[in-house]
């Protein structure tokens, strides 16, 4: 007989009974649904020992190493990296290197075309020639006038200053004092004509461009036959790197961890050309002023690189770690255990459902130290009577493992990281 026909025969044989004995029955069905409910509630509590609820997940603390590094990213530019421009506007003639070229201090770079600079020159040349000209008969002219003041004064000696006249005298020596002026104005007009010729000179040679450094080619950004116009910025023609065997690394460091990066520190940095290979570098200079980009602060950091290899090459885009704190031989606790707390008698009572927080619970086994405060560091280890809190001091930490300074804790003690409640 199934559930069905089973049903219909208790309500065929409960219509058919006295109506107090269906009062009676129906009663008695109720109370035993309630005790049946009961003991589905009350059995997960009483089964399984002391604590059915849940259990502790614990880890070993143990003696180890810790590092603790920043991370950052940035690319790779030479120390020294210097534009090559053009002062003179002018057509470019010939171009005389290429990328990746090798070259040497003075080397021969590129040329103008020199043919309105050389013209100039000319220009400045025949100028001073004037000018020198004009001194010399300025010279002639004083000569003159000295030698005619000079008779003058002659004839009024033996004439007894009869003749010349005064106004004679007068004019003669005015005539003097003209030609020495002239003498003199010819001659700033020579050194007028010399400044001339040579700014005229040097703009020449600066149609001619030329190496400042040994080094390499980076970019060449000009052609033959190109105009370049110098206006109010020098138009640049070449980028030269000085030495590519010494590189550097600029990194941006977020705010929160600028303030333990210091100069010195180690560092290594992965490059995406590389893959699987490490590259050593240190600190070299920490910014002071910030940086912000999309309301994130960051603070350009300067590492020293060594590329002896020429491996690394300007522009890659490189992942740091840099070294901030080093420990060895010291005692690690991982940092979930100084993230938990065990649940207390009136935690599972809020996480509990209506009818389990109307039941009685079983007292809390948890032991909390009378004297730490709530404020100081402590972990929690599993003993026999139950959890119990252990004060320490915490050092530095790389996120997962923290160092323990002191405390009662020692090595091999198994500190609580996780509780999971057992479900029914």
């Amino acid at each position: 007989m199934n559930d069905q026909n089973s049903s219909e025969a208790l309500k065929s044989i409960l219509n058919q009974a006295p109506r107090g004995i269906r009062v009676g029955m129906r009663k008695r069905w109720v109370i035993a649904a309630v005790i049946a409910l009961l003991l589905v509630v009350l059995l997960p509590l009483v089964r399984g020992g002391k604590d059915p609820r849940g259990r502790y997940t614990t880890e070993q603390a143990a003696t180890g190493n810790l590092m603790v590094a920043v991370s950052a990213t940035g690319t790779l530019q030479p120390t020294t990296s210097i534009d090559v421009g053009s002062e003179q506007s002018g057509t470019v003639a010939s171009v005389l290197v290429q990328e990746n070229d090798r070259v040497k201090r003075g080397q021969l770079l590129a040329q103008l075309d020199l043919s309105k600079l050389q013209d100039a020159v000319n220009k400045s040349q025949a100028a001073l020639a004037a000018a020198e000209a004009t001194v010399a008969l300025a010279k002639a002219t004083v000569a003159e006038s000295k030698a005619s003041l000079a008779r003058m004064r002659q004839v009024a000696e033996l004439s007894g200053g009869k003749v010349p006249s005064k106004t004679e005298m007068e004019t003669a020596e005015a005539s003097l004092a003209r030609a020495n002026a002239n003498e003199a104005g010819a001659r700033a007009a020579v050194q007028q004509a010399q400044a001339a010729m040579k700014t005229d000179e040097t703009n020449l040679s600066k149609g001619t461009i030329r190496s400042p450094v040994d080094g390499v080619v980076l970019a060449r950004k000009v052609e033959p036959g190109q105009s370049v116009v110098a206006a109010m910025t020098i138009p640049v023609l070449f980028t030269l790197a000085e030495d590519l065997t010494a590189m550097e690394l600029q990194v941006k460091v977020d705010e929160a961890d600028v303030s333990s990066v210091k100069l010195g520190q180690p560092a290594s940095f992965t490059v995406s050309a590389w893959p699987g290979r490490s590259f050593p570098a240190a600190i070299r200079r920490v910014g002071i002023g910030s940086t912000i980009t999309d309301n994130v602060v960051t603070y350009k950091t300067v590492l020293t690189v060594k590329n002896e290899d020429l491996a690394l090459r300007p522009g890659m885009t490189a992942t740091a770690a840099i070294v901030t704190a080093q420990r060895e031989n010291i005692l690690l606790v991982p940092n979930a255990a100084l993230r938990f707390t065990p649940p207390s008698k009136a935690d599972d009572a809020k996480g509990g459902s209506f009818v389990s927080n109307l039941l009685p619970r079983p007292p809390s086994d948890v032991k909390r130290p009378n004297t730490a405060s709530s404020e100081s560091p402590q972990v929690w280890i599993l003993t026999d009577a139950g959890p119990q809190a252990i004060a320490i001091k915490t050092g530095v930490s790389n996120g997962r493992q923290t160092e323990i300074i002191s405390g009662d804790l020692k090595a091999g003690m198994a500190v609580i990281t996780e509780y999971q409640e057992t479900r029914p």
